[in-house]
C-alpha cells in the first residue's frame, strides 16, 4: 500500500500497534531540495531533529510491542562543523524508552568527490537498530552465513577453522595451574567435544583454559560467568551456532545508482533492507516506510512475502515507485 500525504499526518490516522517493523531513510539535513518539500529543510539541526522526532514517537505507537526500528540517518555540516545528527536522534530516542540493539556502520566504498582540502571523505552512514521492548520477534537463523563444515583427516576430526583439539590436550597436559582433577575433567569434555563435532552436532570450538588462553570479555569473576567458570573448573567451552554466523555490525554495501529514477536521488540500496526484514519482521508482517521515496523498502518486502506500507509526500515519487516494483518484479500495481 502506498500512501500519499505527510507522514506525521498519515501516522496519526494509524491504528496502535498495526505494524512489525518499520525500516526508513528520512531525508537528511540541508542535503537535497526534494518535490513538495517537506522534512529536511529546518534552519538549525535542532528543528530538524525536532521534526523528526515528532514522527518518530507516531511509529513507535504504531510499532508493535515485539516489533523493531531501522532508521539509516546521515550527517551534516554547518560552518564546518559536523552536527552530530544521527547520534543526537540515537540518544534522544534512547531518553524516551526506546531500546538501542546495534549502531550498524553502513560502508558504502564510495561516495561523492571530496572538495575540501582539509578533511576526510565520507563513505559510512549510521543504520541505528531500534526497539520498543526487551523481548521482540528476530529470527537470527534467516540471516546466518553458510558454516564451514568439520571434517575427518588422518583419521582425527577437524573442526571447521582446523581445530583437532590436540594443541589442547596437549595444554592440559603440561599445565601447572590446573589439578589433577581439574585435568581429568577438562580432558573428558574435550573428547566428548570432539564428538559431537564428529557427529555433526557442532562445526566449530574453541578451549580456554587457565593461564594458557585470554579469558573472554573479562578476567573479572564479578563482571563475567566465564571468568567465574574458569576460575572453579579451570577450563570453559565456547561454541560455534552450526547453523552458521550472524552478520557483523558493519555492512558492505554500494550505494544504489541503477533504479532508472529521474527526479530521487538518495542512494537508498535495496540490499540495506535485506537484513533488516528477514530478522524482524515474522513472514506474515506489516514492514512501514514513512519516507518510501522510490519504494526500496516496498519492493524488498514484496520480494521477501511481506505486507508493506510506504508513505510519501510525492505522488511522482508513488508513481515512479509502483512502476519500479512492476517493471523489477514482473508484479501488477495499479498506478493510480
Amino acid at each position: 500500500m502506498f500512501i500519499q500525504g505527510d507522514s506525521l499526518e498519515v501516522l496519526k490516522r494509524m491504528s496502535d500497534e498495526s505494524v512489525d517493523c518499520c525500516i526508513t531513510s528520512p531525508p537528511y539535513w540541508q542535503k537535497r531540495q526534494y518535490e513538495n518539500g517537506g522534512i529536511g529543510l529546518e534552519s538549525s539541526p535542532q528543528e530538524y531533529i525536532d521534526s523528526l522526532f515528532e514522527i518518530i514517537k507516531e511509529v513507535k505507537r504504531v510499532l508493535r510491542l515485539s516489533g523493531a526500528f531501522w532508521l539509516n540517518i546521515g550527517d551534516s555540516y554547518q560552518n564546518k562543523s559536523l552536527q552530530g545528527i544521527p547520534w543526537r536522534v540515537a540518544l534522544r530516542m534512547i531518553d524516551d524508552g526506546w531500546i538501542l540493539r546495534n549502531d550498524v556502520i553502513w560502508n558504502k566504498h564510495k561516495g561523492g568527490l571530496n572538495p575540501n582540502p582539509d578533511r576526510f571523505g565520507s563513505v559510512s552512514e549510521n543504520i541505528f537498530f531500534f526497539v520498543k521492548n526487551d523481548k521482540y520477534y528476530f529470527d537470527a537463523d534467516s540471516i546466518r552465513t553458510k558454516p564451514r563444515q568439520a571434517v575427518v583427516k588422518n583419521g582425527a576430526v577437524v573442526s571447521a577453522t582446523g581445530v583437532s583439539g590436540i594443541r589442547y590436550k596437549r595444554q592440559i597436559e603440561l599445565s601447572t595451574s590446573l589439578t589433577e582433577e581439574e585435568k581429568s575433567a577438562a580432558t573428558n569434555q574435550l573428547e566428548s567435544v570432539l564428538d559431537r563435532v564428529k557427529n555433526g552436532e557442532i562445526s566449530d570450538f574453541r578451549m580456554v583454559i587457565r593461564n594458557e588462553q585470554r579469558t573472554t570479555h573479562s578476567d573479572s569473576v564479578k563482571l563475567s560467568g566465564r571468568a567465574k567458570e574458569l576460575k572453579e573448573k579451570g577450563f570453559y567451552f565456547l561454541f560455534y551456532n552450526p547453523k552458521g554466523a550472524m552478520p557483523n555490525d558493519v555492512w558492505d554495501i554500494i550505494p544504489e545508482d541503477t533504479q532508472h529514477r529521474k527526479t530521487h536521488f538518495a542512494p537508498y540500496p535495496e540490499e540495506l533492507c535485506v537484513i533488516p526484514i528477514k530478522s524482524t519482521c515474522p513472514k506474515d508482517g506489516i514492514v512501514l516506510d514513512p519516507f518510501s521515496g522510490t519504494g526500496t523498502t516496498m519492493k524488498v518486502a514484496y520480494e521477501l512475502g511481506r505486507k508493506s506500507v510506504g508513505i510519501d509526500l510525492s505522488n511522482e515519487y508513488i508513481q515512479l515507485a509502483k512502476q519500479r516494483i512492476c517493471r523489477e518484479s514482473g508484479s501488477y500495481l495499479p498506478l493510480q
